[in-house]
């Protein structure tokens, strides 16, 4: 194989539809964050090693010819140097890295990518081998994102789950940087993204703690502090000290904020002088040189300038000396917008002022641990410039990893935020986008309306699909015959493939014989019904379709397409969320729960209003269920008061779970896989709204009990709710009022009586029956009276429609079916007289839903038979269009 033929075959391999099977997998996400970690710690290596051979080069040769020349120098020539590199190829990777991080995060258009990295990585090295006092901390951080970044955009996971990537990337980089993987995810999660999401945690969870090991195996992240501070034995904390552990929180906070300020006063100036890039880090460069070559030779070096500082070798004139030469070099170096960051200053001045208040107060009390004051000034300085109280604290622990020093830092960083946030609010880094015209609206970053809504709240639930049996001709005849592009191809229910008119495009030569199963798509990309809608446009633009079809496991429950998402940001835009199917919160609330395989081609839901009934209910859902091999989801609801919320108000569910374990016993009986539920809502009927939509619901067997006391109502609030706004197909019963009718007794030969009048709904009631009455143990039994009322006051009827019907149904049930046609002014009475007249077992009409609720003079003529006859009556009623 030629080797420049590997990137772009695995390229390709990253784009296959195959891999965008699962594309959407969460569990693509954890490993591509335990990627990340690996390159953060790599990046940190490098970084460490560029920095340290250039800076010993560089004092090399300021020991060999004189620091008033090289220094300065050096300074002027790497910081043009990488001015121009970042100016020419990559302007997004200036300054820190943070501003850009937290911008991105926020959904601002900040490039983050691999040439950002590669820009930044290198740029990075030659600011800080020039001598500028800026940390190479913050450059991993912005290394570690952009690095996600492009591994979000090779790797196949969500968009949704980019956002969480970049997170992750940032505390893989600061863990790697200092081998704190619990103060990388804080950072993450107080400073840069806000968001305590499942997703976000684990993906920074994995990259985080990755980083650190891989960084600490190949030790990268050394900060080059001696184990004497960070190993100390010997850190105390007693009350007497608190009043200095305050002292030094208020001049942590003073001059934390002091720095910000006079940071951000730098940059204007800067700014304002407007010249390019290149020339301002190269000038800072020449001023930093010139400064540190004045400066004693312990500055030229600034791993040995931290190791003084940290260590407090230098007496108290001398540490205020370096940390006020610190202090405004750093100021200086960072507002010329040089790559490199404010951690390792703001840690090397906290430790330095520390080494300050623990002299002060030897020299006061005799007493005291300096080392332990330099630790809770590097919190405390580090939490007045970064403003991240509880990421500072974490971080210092987990350098020093001794308790003790926990209480001390509590106090200094609680104390110099306070005081920080008195004397300037904000963090630097808001200030920063703030200078460059972003603004932050911390409580609407995480907001993005289609990582709210769902693939089941804006799909087409009605879906035109295809056999696979049918052959191209078939094929080509229903694509000529639908407004549809392409096809989902079902087989006993499930999805096995889609067919496009892309797809017969390239049939021009294929007999027209050939079969579906040919030439079709199989294993097509699909999107399970729960995916965010952010995960759908993610599909649909990385594999460029125009559809795709929506599953729950492998059946077919809809199907998306681009058409829908853009009417969907169309009524966004415009302040309407009516086309959105029930974008509302659900009101309801799953108390319990049990799931059973799936194995059916549907499912047929039995909301269990009545424990004595509940029996006769699930034989009638469970014949229905085995004809059409569906399962069945058996609901109970209990009903909280308006004032209370669902999810929050205690409940018995004690005897509701008893009758559900009822039903599972006899969902093993029949054989059928039996899904149960109990729900706690405000309203039984959205209940079992939520229900049909949440489970995809295809028919619904619901009890009447025939009585209504409800004023303005025909059924009764439930059921009429449930007859105008259930889409799926309805099934009402009214149970006999005698033992020995349909369903308690299945043993002897019965009488059935279906009135037809023509429509889909009366054709759909008689295509039940084969289900329904193979409950029956007797061969011939029921016989079928099929009845049509006529007027009597038309001549000459038509009765042969009903006799041809009659026969079709006698050959589909093999029982006896006997044609009626009956004239008579009132439909209702004439069916409730037959059904008494003959002691029907069972009276079943075909409805449709106006039919169900109309109220005119004559009454609504389904309730009249429902209620007048005593025997059990079965109204269908098919599913609603949308």
């Amino acid at each position: 194989m030629q080797p420049y033929l590997m990137p772009q075959r695995f390229y390709r391999w990253l784009k296959s539809r195959p891999l965008a099977l699962n594309a959407t997998d969460t569990r693509y996400a954890l490993v591509e964050a335990s990627l990340i970690g690996v390159l953060s710690a790599i990046a940190a290596l490098i970084l460490k090693q560029g920095v340290g051979w250039l800076g010993g080069w560089r004092v090399a040769l300021a020991n060999q010819f004189g620091g008033m020349v090289v220094l300065p120098l050096g300074g002027l020539i790497l910081g043009y140097l990488a001015g121009l590199l970042i100016e020419t190829l990559s302007p997004t990777a200036t300054g820190g890295g943070i501003t850009q991080v937290k911008a991105a995060l926020a959904r601002y258009p900040i490039p983050l990518s691999l040439r950002v990295a590669l820009v930044k990585l290198i740029g990075t090295i030659l600011v800080l081998g020039g001598g500028l006092t800026l940390g190479r901390r913050a450059p991993t951080v912005h290394i570690g994102a952009a690095l996600a970044a492009q591994l979000s955009s090779w790797v196949p996971t969500s968009p949704e789950h980019r956002r969480q990537m970049i997170a992750a990337g940032a505390a893989a980089g600061l863990a790697a940087g200092f081998t704190t993987p619990i103060a990388g995810v804080l950072f993450v999660i107080e400073e840069l993204m806000r968001d305590v999401s499942g997703l976000t945690l684990e993906t920074a969870i994995v990259a985080s703690f990755t980083g650190a090991v891989v960084s600490l195996i190949l030790q990268s992240s050394t900060l080059n502090f001696p184990s004497s501070l960070l190993e100390l034995p010997d850190i105390t904390f007693t009350a007497a000290e608190i009043p200095f552990y305050l002292l030094l929180g208020v001049l942590a906070g003073l001059l934390g904020a002091l720095f910000n300020r006079g940071l951000l006063a730098s940059v204007k100036i800067q700014r304002y002088f407007n010249l390019p890039l290149s020339w301002r880090i190269g000038l800072m460069g020449l001023v930093s040189g010139v400064i540190i070559a004045l400066l004693p030779p312990f500055f030229r070096d600034n791993a040995g300038l931290r190791i003084v500082l940290v260590t407090g070798e230098l007496d108290g004139g001398r540490i205020l000396l370096a940390f006020v030469a610190h202090f405004f070099l750093t100021i200086l170096a960072y507002s010329c917008n040089a790559p490199g960051g404010l951690f390792g200053p703001a840690l090397v001045l906290g430790s330095a002022l520390g080494y300050l208040v623990g002299d002060f107060e030897e020299l006061l009390t005799g007493t005291g641990t300096e080392s332990t004051y330099a630790l809770a000034g590097m919190g405390a300085f580090f939490t007045a410039v970064v403003r991240v109280p509880v990421t500072a604290i974490v971080f210092v622990f987990e350098l020093n990893t001794d308790f003790n020093i926990v209480l001390p830092l509590m106090v200094t960083c609680a104390v110099s935020y306070i005081v920080a946030e008195s004397v300037s609010r904000g963090s630097l880094y808001e200030h920063m986008l703030k200078a460059r015209g972003i603004y932050l609206n911390e409580a609407a970053t995480g907001q993005d309306f289609l990582s709210k809504l769902t693939a089941s709240q804006v799909m087409q639930s009605r879906v035109e699909t295809l056999a696979s049996d049918l052959t191209l001709d078939d094929v080509l005849q229903a694509m000529s015959a639908s407004s549809h592009r392409g096809f989902p191809v079902v087989d006993q229910g499930q999805l096995v493939g889609i067919v496009t008119q892309t797809d017969l495009a390239k049939l021009k030569k294929v007999p027209g014989y050939t079969a579906l199963s040919e030439f079709m798509t199989r294993r097509p990309i699909t999107v399970q019904a729960e995916a965010s809608l952010s995960d759908v446009l993610y599909l649909l633009n990385r594999y460029q379709l125009s559809r795709l079809p929506v599953t729950e496991g492998h059946k077919l429950v809809g199907i998306i397409t681009r058409t829908d998402i853009i009417r969907i940001e169309a009524n966004q835009l415009q302040g309407d969320d009516t086309t959105i199917n029930e974008v509302v919160p659900d009101p309801s609330y799953i108390a319990y729960q049990t799931r059973a395989p799936l194995a059916g081609e549907g499912r047929i839901l039995l909301p269990l209003l009545d424990p004595d009934t509940a029996t006769s209910v699930f034989k009638i859902g469970a014949a229905i269920a085995r004809q059409q091999n569906q399962e069945i989801e058996c609901l109970q609801v209990i009903t909280v008061p308006k004032h209370s919320d669902p999810a929050q108000t205690p409940v018995i569910t004690q005897h509701s779970r008893q009758l559900l374990q009822r039903t599972e016993r006899l969902g093993r009986q029949y054989q059928l896989p039996v899904h149960t539920q109990i729900r706690v809502a405000h309203d039984r009927a959205q209940a079992i709204l939520d229900t049909i939509r949440e489970r995809h619901i295809d028919l619904m067997v619901l009890e009447w009990t025939g009585d209504n006391h409800t004023p303005g109502t025909v059924f009764g609030p439930v059921i009429d709710v449930l007859i105008r706004k259930a889409s799926c197909e309805l099934v009402l019963i009214k149970l006999g009022q005698k033992k020995e009718t349909f369903p308690q007794t299945l043993d002897k030969d019965t009488t059935w009586l279906i009135p037809i009048a023509g429509g889909p709904n009366a054709k759909r009631a008689m295509e039940l029956l084969p289900g329904l009455i193979q409950l029956y143990t007797r061969p011939r039994s029921p016989i079928i009276w099929l009845c049509q009322v006529f007027s009597p006051y038309k001549s000459n009827p038509n009765y042969q429609s009903l006799e041809v019907k009659a026969k079709q149904l006698k050959e589909d049930l093999e029982r006896p079916v006997i044609p009626l046609p009956i004239r008579s002014q009132s439909v209702a009475d004439a069916i409730v007289h037959l059904a008494e007249a003959e002691s029907c077992d069972v009276v079943m009409l075909g409805v449709s839903r106006e039919g169900l609720l109309v109220q005119v003079m004559q009454g609504n003529i389904p309730k009249m038979i429902a209620q007048q006859v005593k025997s059990t009556v079965i109204l269908v009623r098919g599913k609603l269009d949308d």
